[in-house]
Parts: structure tokens; C-alpha cells; sequence
């Protein structure tokens, strides 16, 4: 067993290798560009780690981990278009870098070459990581849909939210812990176990990343700190908002949440005070818990060791401490 950072690094050796670099260079330079502008790998580490918890060799699922970033770098290159985004880990997106068609069809092309990452899986082990694979990214395309459609609608609820955020988020780390168990031959139980796992640690995980999209660090978090209120997304701090808030507050969110002013630091701030004053950001923070607490529950309940159980709660935990 190795710890998260050696996974980590044989990674990023293996990315360095297996990264395309061939003409036409307008279609590879912006797809080896969002793979080179780094992140914290979490998904293929996961892959790693999971192989490796069940009793396989990590080397085994190399490929696989490779595919699910592809998939994930795919899916934000696409999300930056949709929502207009200047940056992408502190650095231009490709959209921006390059142009919204060269975005697209390399997006398209990094979909296609993760598929074909699976190629390297022969029989059984091979049919069950394409099957998971293509569920996930079904879901994840189902998200980002749900995510754009309540941009547009008035109400949405609680319920609705967290199942967008599952799927546009969460159901990717859960397969990335399945693939490595699938690849380990673990039994179908455990399979299950390390996909809830990381399917309520996923949860946490975006609710956190929307709590910092208002309140991180922008020298730290690497997009545009207020992103999600210049684009009016309805998150939990928003609905939470709605659900406690005053009728003069929810007024006042509804109506910042109807305008597009042309210096959006004004209107960051006041969502932000209203997020605060009615018990949203409190509220927020308690939901983050609640399925941090679930993920460690299932924890608890999968065959291995001791000791990769403490693994397992360490990373989860160090993911929650983030502060990027």
C-alpha cells in the first residue's frame, strides 16, 4: 500500500506517457492543456488506491484511472463553455485560450479517447468498467442538464438540487472507487459499499465546492470567486437562503438573482450577507457534515483492513479541510 501522493505521482508520470501529442495540433495542444493545468487528481487516485485496498495491483488500473480523468477533464472543458468561464484552475480556459469550436471538438475527442482507454480490459472485467463508465457519464450529462434548466425556473427544491449535484458530481467519484474494486475482482457487496462511499463523499465534496464558490480564497481557489451568483445557479446556499430568509431577504435574493449588473462585486457581496444573516452559510456547513458522516458510515461496513479503513477516512477527511 502506498501512500496518496506516491499514487498520485505515478499518476502524473503515466499522464506525461500516455498524453496525445499529434496533429492536427488545434485538435491535441488544447486537450493535452487542460490535462497539463493540474487539479488534485482525486479521481484517478481513487481508482489507484481502491485496486490496491482490495488486494489488486494498482498498475492494473492505470488505464482506468486514466479514462475517468479524461472523462472529467472532458466534462470541464464543456462546462466552461456552457457557463462562460474565464478561468479554470487559475488559468484561461480553452474556450478563452482558443475558441468555442476548438472547446467543443476537443471536449468531443477527449470523450472518445477515455472510451478507448477501456480497451485495454479483456472479457467480464472489461464489459462491467464500460457499463459503470457509461451510466456515470450519462448521469454526469443528465447534471450538468438539471444544473441548466433550474437556472430558468423559479422553484427548486432541496431534494431536486442534491440530485443534481450527485449526478453532475458525486457519481464520478463513486465509479473512479468502483473501477478499482471491479479491476481487484472485489465481491459485488464491497463493489457497492466504495461506490456509496464515495458517492456521499462526492455529495460533500460539490457541497463544499459551492460554499467556496462564495466564500474561498480567490488567491487560493482557482476560479472566479462569486461565479455561481454572476450566473444566478440556485445552490443550496441560495435555496437554504429562501427556505429561512425574511420575505424582505427572499425578495432581495430573487431580485439580484433577476439582474446581470454590469459590475457584478456589489451584487457578490449582498448575496453573500443575505447567505450569511439567514443561517444558509450554518445550514450549508451542517448538510457538508451530514454526508461526510454517511460516507464514513459505509466506511465502516466494507471488508479490509484496519489499516486501509483509516486510509480511506484520512483522504476523506483531508478533502473536506480544503480550502481550494
Amino acid at each position: 500500500m502506498q501512500s496518496v501522493e506516491r499514487y498520485r505521482n505515478n499518476f502524473l508520470a503515466y499522464l506525461e506517457e500516455k498524453t496525445i501529442r499529434k496533429e492536427p495540433k488545434s485538435l491535441y495542444e488544447p486537450y493535452a492543456y487542460i490535462l497539463g493545468l493540474g487539479g488534485k487528481r482525486l479521481r484517478p487516485v481513487l481508482t489507484l488506491l481502491a485496486t490496491d485496498l482490495f488486494g489488486g495491483n494498482y498498475k492494473d488500473a492505470m488505464d482506468a484511472a486514466l479514462g475517468v480523468e479524461v472523462f472529467h477533464n472532458f466534462s470541464l472543458v464543456h462546462d466552461d463553455i456552457m457557463d462562460d468561464a474565464p478561468l479554470r484552475r487559475g488559468k484561461q480556459t480553452v474556450h478563452e485560450k482558443w475558441d468555442v469550436n476548438t472547446g467543443i471538438l476537443s471536449g468531443d475527442a477527449m470523450l472518445i479517447n477515455a472510451y478507448q482507454l477501456f480497451e485495454a480490459y479483456e472479457g467480464d472485467t472489461f464489459k462491467t468498467l464500460v457499463k459503470l463508465f457509461s451510466r456515470t457519464a450519462i448521469e454526469v450529462c443528465e447534471g450538468q442538464q438539471y444544473d441548466v434548466d433550474f437556472e430558468d425556473r423559479d422553484e427548486v427544491t432541496i431534494a431536486e438540487y442534491l440530485k443534481m449535484i450527485q449526478y453532475k458530481t458525486a457519481v464520478l467519484l463513486g465509479c473512479a472507487l468502483k473501477m478499482g474494486a471491479i479491476i481487484a475482482k472485489a465481491t459485488p457487496e464491497n463493489q457497492k459499499l466504495i461506490y456509496d462511499f464515495g458517492l456521499s463523499l462526492g455529495t460533500a465534496f460539490q457541497l463544499q465546492d459551492d460554499y467556496l464558490d462564495a466564500f474561498g480564497d480567490p488567491k487560493t481557489f482557482g476560479k472566479q470567486v462569486g461565479g455561481d451568483i454572476i450566473e444566478n445557479k440556485k445552490t443550496f446556499l441560495y435555496l437554504k437562503s429562501l427556505e429561512f430568509g425574511t420575505k424582505e431577504q427572499k425578495k432581495q435574493l430573487k431580485d439580484m438573482f433577476s439582474i446581470q449588473p454590469a459590475n457584478p462585486a456589489s451584487k457578490i457581496e449582498a448575496v453573500k450577507t443575505i447567505f450569511t444573516d439567514t443561517g444558509a452559510v450554518a445550514a450549508t456547513k451542517e448538510e457538508i457534515h451530514t454526508y461526510t458522516n454517511a460516507a464514513f458510515d459505509a466506511l465502516e461496513n466494507i471488508e479490509i483492513s484496519k489499516d486501509s479503513r483509516a486510509i480511506l477516512r484520512t483522504f476523506g477527511q483531508d478533502l473536506m479541510q480544503r480550502t481550494v
